[in-house]
């Protein structure tokens, strides 16, 4: 009688060991030491300056979607494009801003609820609004991130932070103006049709 070959042992290498304790290993609020010759107190005010920022933008980018999504009238076609232009700029900014948040060895915020709770916009509504209160809002949000920004690349700036400073002014300025001019523009009060007498 002819013997049975021995089955293989199962391998368990390639199996996922996804059941892990849980650990962090950063807290939030505390800095990693890093040859960035920049004194702690520096990088500690840029930090917390930058995790304002990122909830304030990462509000603004959220709302973009929301209007985006929710346009409606007469100009829906040319808003409901730029708005979503808008908020692929605020994307990126909100990637720039995270990363120098973690290149000056801070902790970036990341999670809604944590956006939530600290972000300094208003909250808008889950139901739709009409157009002119939906620029209204975003306008609103551009003002208080820039107001931050301006404050906040003078603070980076008096404290010798100057990636902070150029990312403020390059990039958030420099993005979040033209977008006020391009939203302020559609509230203007001009008619759509003119009647000639």
């Amino acid at each position: 009688m002819a013997r049975k070959p021995a089955a293989a042992k199962p391998t368990t290498e390639a199996q996922p060991q996804y059941k892990v304790e849980y650990r962090e290993i950063q807290p939030y609020g505390t800095l990693k030491n890093l040859p960035l010759a920049l004194e702690d107190n520096a990088r500690t005010q840029s930090v917390a300056t930058l995790n304002q920022m990122l909830a304030d933008t990462m509000t603004l980018r959220d709302m973009y979607k929301k209007h985006h999504w929710q346009m409606s009238g007469a100009t829906f076609y040319q808003l409901h494009l730029l708005l979503d232009t808008h908020y692929e700029a605020q994307v990126e900014l909100v990637d720039m801003i995270a990363e120098r948040i973690m290149a000056l060895g801070g902790i970036s915020i990341a999670m809604a609820p944590d956006v939530a709770e600290m972000t300094k916009i208003p909250r808008p509504p889950k139901g739709r609004e009409d157009v002119p209160t939906q620029l209204s809002r975003l306008l609103e949000a551009h003002e208080i991130i820039l107001r931050q920004a301006h404050e906040g690349a003078d603070q980076a700036d008096e404290s010798g932070d100057d990636g902070t400073n150029d990312l403020l002014v390059s990039n958030v300025i420099r993005t979040n103006e033209p977008q006020v001019w391009f939203i302020a523009e559609h509230l203007a009060e001009t008619a759509l049709l003119r009647a000639d007498k």
